[in-house]
């Protein structure tokens, strides 16, 4: 199974309305391919809970893909409400690469 997959298995949890998972990896140095990775997720999960307490639940989930192949994980966080009116920034060009 993919680094990818195994994510998105575990993100499952969260029963996701919205779900992308870009792997970032080709705007960082090195030779990892499976390492930097941006989540757009929008769950119900999220209603009544702070930024923080979101990515605590995220990082929970994702502990063992942390600890391990994942170096990075931007985190785009939203209810179905905020969802509506949300914008995505671009992840900014690794400051090592090539």
């Amino acid at each position: 199974m993919s680094i990818a997959d195994s994510i998105r298995g575990h993100l499952a949890a969260l029963d996701p309305q919205h779900l992308e998972l870009i792997n970032e990896s080709h705007m960082h140095a090195g030779p990892a391919t499976d390492s930097h990775f941006k989540l757009i997720l929008v769950s119900e999960a999220f209603s009544g809970l702070r930024p923080v307490a979101r990515h605590q639940k995220v990082y929970q989930l994702l502990s063992e893909e942390l600890d391990g192949p994942v170096h990075a994980l931007a985190l785009h966080l939203f209810t179905p409400a905020e969802w509506q009116d949300a914008s995505v920034p671009a992840s900014p060009n690794c400051q090592g690469a090539h």
